[in-house]
């Protein structure tokens, strides 16, 4: 334990002076106005648990009273001090029956205790007795499932809305995977307490998988309130066996809270990816994503292209108008360029001059739409960037690159330079899905590496973040999921209905439905669970009482973006730009 512990300063040290060092200029902060987040659940015993958000813009001193209110008494407050630790409570005294209203108010300058004049955030409703539930539910406006959700506020007042593309469907354009699409994508959106604002067919122009039909959910234009772009067609182009290979094609801007089109400009050409199956398989891949390339405003990233020629194009909404800030593509670009593309794009001031760059895959777009560098290691079926490695400066990005390839498959790369700082030294043959990049064990600082291949169940790999291999066991399979849910700064594994600690055991909740996004939409900084169920959306949060408290993630913007391009892409869970156990 002491070992560790003083790992944990001289990594610390480190950090601190690589920062000096680097001279970053005003890191890029996410716009978005967020509430409290307040979540309330019957938890065991007849106690009620309360969990709120943490925001950027309080004061360090920051305290909070909470209240209750039954019927149409006056408000009672349940904490004797004022709550500073955490960002959560336990009532462990509710009445047995009825309707109760719970809220929180800010304390400033220390708190007295009594209730003072801080701002109280919007009330939520529990009715004590009920059984416990570790999930809130939002009814969907018919029986079917769902693929993709975005999350941001549509209208303003501070609380996520939902955003889901329906039914839970995916046709791959690979020859050996495509298949005819039995019927077309929605897109619906629904309010944070359930209620259905509209809903938009995506027609037989786009076809139902991920990669034909692409969508964002934020605030583009700065007014408070999310639009969705996506892309989209007109008609039905369909050739005689399905395929749409032609056909207007379009970026459209939604309104948020109606689902109107706002505006639309063309999306990247089928130009110049060629003929034939290998044609139509490599000009399906379409992206989206959002990045704030003057580390103000955000900008619409989109992007076509993976396995060979790839291109992109930056936009910004301004007075209901899409405005192109650059082209770019890597035609004409060496050949380590080629076929760079990622199945996920990411978005971070990799070079900290305070502007973010696009992560297309192996290859990285300045915030002016320049190449900034690449790998050429080729298509990574899984990558991931943050402050994965805190003994060192700036970011790193880890992949696991799909092909073949004799070293490296696995690696470490400097996210400033793409200089590789690790990789596994021997030949892989078929790194596949999404892996996974996590904090998991305590013992080893910095985030933990997992990828294996398709054809060998026995070879995977967990590695630390100097590229030691800690375990090759089998995580839960390729792609596993993790979360912050219990007390302490690490990620605990998800899978089916499983949640557990690695090297430890399971924890009670267990997730019902299929695992569609993770994300800290609710509650305090630990993430929530989002899960398809025939007919419903449910939003797992946990009940475990915190043990401190932070900033809620999606306000950190690498974090914050990673969890806009799920919406998009093959899933991979969202990553903060700072190593959350040392909160550097």
């Amino acid at each position: 334990m002491m070992r560790s512990h003083v790992n944990w300063i001289v990594f610390w040290l480190a950090a601190v002076a690589a920062s000096v060092a680097l001279g970053a200029a005003e890191p890029v902060v996410p716009h978005e106005q967020l509430d409290r987040g307040l979540v309330a659940r019957n938890v065991a015993d007849g106690k009620v648990y309360l969990g709120w958000r943490l925001l950027r813009s309080d004061p360090a001193d920051v305290a909070f009273d909470v209240f209750r209110r039954v019927g149409d008494a006056e408000p009672v407050k349940l904490n004797a001090e004022p709550v500073r630790k955490t960002t959560d409570f336990v009532d462990a005294t509710p009445p047995k029956d009825g309707e109760c209203r719970y809220f929180v108010r800010t304390v400033g300058g220390g708190g007295s205790g009594d209730g003072g004049s801080g701002e109280a955030c919007e009330p939520v409703v529990v009715r004590p007795g009920e059984p416990p539930s570790d999930f809130l539910s939002i009814k969907l406006d018919g029986d079917h499932t769902f693929q993709k959700i975005g999350i941001a506020d549509l209208d303003g007042d501070g609380r996520f809305d939902y955003v889901i593309k329906q039914p839970n469907a995916n046709v791959d354009p690979y020859v050996n995977y495509w298949q005819r699409s039995p019927s077309t994508f929605k897109l619906e959106a629904y309010r944070h307490d359930g209620k259905l604002l509209w809903r938009y067919d995506l027609g037989w122009s786009i076809e139902q998988g991920i990669w034909y039909s692409p969508y964002v959910v934020y605030d583009l234009d700065g007014d408070g309130k999310a639009e969705v772009a996506v892309k989209t067609g007109e008609g039905d182009p369909r050739d005689a066996d399905g395929r749409v290979q032609s056909g207007p094609e379009y970026l459209t801007i939604l309104d948020g809270q109606t689902g109107k089109a706002i505006t639309r400009v063309d999306w990247p050409s089928r130009e110049d990816f060629g003929g034939g199956e290998r044609g139509y398989n490599y000009a399906s891949r379409n992206q989206l994503g959002v990045a704030y390339l003057d580390g103000k405003v955000p900008s619409l990233i989109v992007a076509r292209g993976t396995y060979g020629l790839m291109k992109a194009e930056a936009y910004r909404l301004r007075d209901g108008r899409l405005e192109r800030q650059w082209q770019w593509n890597n035609a004409k670009l060496p050949r380590a360029y080629q076929g760079q593309g990622a199945h996920w794009m990411h978005s971070a001031d990799v070079d900290a001059d305070g502007r973010q760059e696009v992560l297309l895959g192996s290859v990285v777009l300045d915030d002016d739409g320049t190449a900034l560098w690449t790998t050429g290691l080729g298509h990574p079926d899984h990558f991931y960037v943050g402050d994965l490695d805190p003994g060192r400066p700036g970011l790193e990005v880890y992949y696991g690159i799909e092909s073949a390839r004799k070293e490296n498959c696995m690696s470490m790369v400097d996210a400033r330079t793409g200089k590789i700082l690790w990789g596994h030294q021997e030949p892989t043959k078929h790194i596949h899905s999404s892996g996974l990049v996590a904090d998991l064990d305590a013992e080893h600082p910095g985030a933990e590496c997992y990828s294996g291949e398709r054809d060998f169940k026995d070879k995977r790999w967990l590695r630390d973040c100097r590229g030691n291999v800690l375990s090759t066991e089998d995580l839960g399979g390729l792609a596993p999921r993790a979360a912050y849910w219990d007390a302490d700064p690490q990620r605990e594994l998800v899978h089916g209905s499983r949640i557990w600690k690695y090297k430890g055991p399971d924890l009670p909740t267990k997730p019902e439905g299929e695992l569609v996004a993770v994300a800290d939409v609710l509650g305090d900084w630990r993430e929530e669970l989002i899960t398809s169920v025939p007919g419903e959306l449910r939003i797992y949060t946990t009940t475990i009482p915190a043990a401190d408290r932070r900033v809620t993630l999606v306000q950190d913007p690498i974090y914050r973006l990673d969890v806009v391009h799920a919406a998009m892409g093959y899933a991979q869970i969202p990553t903060p730009s700072y190593d959350v156990a040392t909160g550097k």
